[in-house]
């Protein structure tokens, strides 16, 4: 009985690549995402600043998740739209 040996997988691997790094450059989606990690205060803080720099009403801003850490870091991710065309 013969025995199976699979095809290789370079070329598969060199296209996956090559997509990734054509992709990795451009926006995922519509929205512009920025994710910190900071202490407690220094994220509230941050939080401010793009709501201030981002009115939610133009831009949609938002924490759009958030976790705490060890300590008194949190991480959390901002997201807003490009431009409040």
């Amino acid at each position: 009985m013969a025995k199976f040996t699979p095809p290789p997988l370079d070329g598969l691997k060199r296209r996956i690549d090559r997509h990734r790094q054509e992709k990795a450059g451009e926006r995922q989606g519509m929205f512009v995402r920025q994710t910190f990690q900071l202490s407690r205060e220094e994220a509230r803080e941050k939080a401010r600043e793009w709501f201030h720099e981002f009115p939610k009403a133009a831009y949609w801003t938002e924490v759009e998740s958030w976790r705490q850490l060890e300590g008194d870091k949190i991480e959390f991710t901002m997201r807003r739209l490009p431009t409040a065309d």
